[in-house]
């Protein structure tokens, strides 16, 4: 049974970079009215790593829960993986 898209809506986001270090974990919420880049960051990300140039260097985080937007300005030669950890909502 598919997850509909309103369900992908809690995401904890972590970037490890080149040399070991981490940034985050950032809390982000997306949904398909309350948008924000974090599924964009993932698949330019993706992108990137299939041979793709980077089309875009700022991605805004946008964290319902604390009211807080998260602008992270990467460049992806620099970056090592990205975990996005997605809470899926209940369906009961």
């Amino acid at each position: 049974m598919p997850t509909s898209e309103t369900g992908l809506t809690n995401h904890e986001v972590t970037i490890c970079l080149s040399g070991g270090a981490v940034l985050g974990p950032y809390n982000a919420t997306w949904s398909k009215d309350a948008g924000g880049d974090v599924r964009e960051l993932v698949k330019e990300y993706d992108a990137f790593l299939q041979g793709e140039p980077q089309q875009r260097f700022k991605f805004y985080l946008h964290d319902t829960h604390t009211h807080t937007v998260h602008t992270l300005i990467l460049k992806f030669e620099n970056i090592t993986g990205i975990c996005d950890h997605v809470r899926l909502k209940d369906s009961h």
